[in-house]
């Protein structure tokens, strides 16, 4: 795994939003995938989504993560 930042191209940036908005995917999946911290995957996604849908992601991530620990 890299050190610093992972660039991503725009192919690559659609498929991390399309994994990160799927219930079905974790964070862990992600990070094996493309090589992405949580709070790297958080920043993709605040800068890709509109402001609404951005904090519509944040509250369901947290709403499944209260009810399954190994969500995201």
């Amino acid at each position: 795994m890299k050190d610093g930042p992972v660039t991503l191209d725009e192919a690559a940036t659609s498929e991390v939003i399309e994994m990160a908005l799927s219930d079905h995917v974790s964070f862990d999946d992600i990070r094996a995938q493309y090589g992405l911290r949580p709070d790297e995957v958080q920043t993709l996604m605040r800068r890709n989504l509109k402001p609404g849908s951005y904090r519509a992601w944040r509250k369901r991530v947290r709403a499944f993560s209260a009810r399954r620990e190994s969500y995201k």
